[in-house]
């Protein structure tokens, strides 16, 4: 192969790149835009956690858990509850109504890549975890004077937006298993106990104690773990642990999303 020849297939290529980054960009702004305007998503993601914040964060203020005034620790993880409900109802409630509506079998004989789908969807979830993060920051200093150094903040953002990915798959086995219509109340009928139960709107310590025991069998409690260990709490279990049971999981989730996404491919083709 002549160096003109390979000029020429790497000039080629590059506006192939753009063209798939500009695609990738555009399904992740229409995404979030659409998510946006649709109230019961964005202000269920955005308002919810900031209300709770609001009644039980000056309730529990005085108190410490894990190291942390419960002031801080509730900042934390009505963040996460927020980061779980925008990925489980983004890939659960959305993947199942776009289903309903035929966009699935539109999409999977268009030439865009199924990669930027769901792509899209993660990307939008991290930007509206980067905005419930930031709501209850502001919200948690006002209120209660909390305050997080920038590379804490940033560490906290970080391992948020991480934790998108578990969720993620877990709505998207909901998603291609139940329809339209049962899907929301079914994510519903699983989120609002698992993010409860696993300490996320109360101190966990503060749970009976056979809530404590149940807890570590579900994803949220160990999510929790891990973002109030990225603000220096003091986790319960190894930080180890917690990243390679949410690990397992994830792929647990996405074995079960691939069950489901065959069975409903062949339901819709054969």
């Amino acid at each position: 192969m002549t160096t003109d020849t390979v000029r020429s297939a790497s000039a080629a290529a590059s506006p192939a790149r753009r063209d798939l980054l500009r695609l990738f960009a555009l399904e992740t702004k229409y995404e979030f835009l659409k998510l946006w305007r649709l109230r019961a998503f964005s202000i269920s993601t955005l308002v919810f956690p900031v209300m709770f914040y609001l009644i039980f964060g000056s309730s529990f203020g005085r108190f410490t858990s894990q190291g942390l005034s419960v002031a801080a620790y509730l900042m934390v993880t009505y963040a996460a509850v927020g980061v779980i409900n925008a990925a489980v109802f983004a890939f659960g409630a959305g993947v199942a109504a776009e289903r309903g509506q035929g966009w699935m079998m539109l999409k999977r004989v268009s030439p865009m890549p199924p990669s930027a789908y769901f792509t899209a969807k993660t990307l939008m979830a991290v930007m509206f975890s980067a905005l419930v993060l930031l709501a209850l920051t502001v919200t948690a200093f006002l209120l209660q004077g909390v305050h997080l150094a920038l590379e804490t903040w940033i560490a906290l953002l970080g391992t948020l937006a991480a934790g998108v990915l578990p969720f993620a798959a877990l709505g998207l086995a909901f998603g291609y298993a139940l329809g339209p219509n049962s899907a929301p109340a079914v994510l519903n009928l699983v989120n609002l106990p698992m993010t409860f139960v696993s300490g996320l709107y109360i101190p966990i310590t503060q749970l009976p104690p056979f809530v404590q025991h149940l807890a570590p069998f579900l994803p949220a409690y160990h999510f929790g773990q891990l973002a109030l260990a990225a603000i220096g709490a003091r986790p319960i279990g190894s930080v180890a642990g917690h990243l390679l049971v949410l690990a397992g999981f994830t792929a647990a989730f996405l074995v079960a999303a691939t069950v489901a996404y065959r069975r409903d491919e062949g339901r819709t083709y054969g």
